[in-house]
């Protein structure tokens, strides 16, 4: 296995070898997404948050289980301490997106590091589109007007891109594919 792949059996390997070394990835990453949904970059109209691009690395780098909680969990927390009304919307939706990206990096199509990063790619970019469906339909549905989702549509495209860059930068050009394969051995 090269030390550029992260493979199923990796993500497998770290969980199977000690839950002591999964659980303390795990809540690393929920409490840096609870940590990060406590502010928001400011645009013209709303702000974007950047707890999408920790969950897409947590998805990118952990199995699905690990993925799950740290997007439904760590967002359904981070929605109870600093803005209640959707956390039963960031609960399902970020859990599925991370659910779903994680499922596909991990699924064992991926033989080589440069289809990793397409895998990778294309994986993050179906979990932006759950998040943008997810949460335009959960405002719906919470705030009870179609007009206020539609409103905060771009904001919600600019926050799952901003997800897919930012994840895609820290796992391949900073590295944490390498830090996360070495906590394997």
């Amino acid at each position: 296995m090269s030390t550029s792949v992260l493979t199923r059996s990796t993500a497998e390997s770290i969980k199977s070898k000690g839950y002591v070394k999964w659980i303390t990835l795990t809540a690393l990453f929920m409490a840096i997404n609870i940590a990060v949904s406590s502010f928001g970059i400011p645009v013209p109209g709303g702000h974007l948050y950047l707890c999408d691009t920790i969950i897409c690395t947590a998805a990118l780098l952990m199995d699905p289980l690990s993925a799950f909680i740290v997007g439904g969990v760590g967002s359904f927390l981070g929605d109870m301490l600093f803005y209640p009304a959707p956390m039963f919307v960031s609960l399902v939706t970020h859990g599925l997106q991370a659910l779903v990206i994680s499922g596909i990096v991990h699924s064992g199509i991926v033989r080589n590091s440069k289809q990793r990063f397409w895998v990778s790619l294309v994986a993050t970019l179906i979990g932006g589109v759950i998040m943008v469906v997810g949460y335009t339909l959960g405002k719906i549905y919470v705030y009870s007007t179609f007009e206020y989702a539609m409103i905060k549509l771009p904001y919600e495209i600019a926050q799952a891109l901003l997800g897919v860059v930012g994840s895609l930068v820290l796992c391949y050009k900073a590295g944490l594919y390498k830090i996360f394969n070495r906590l394997e051995q």
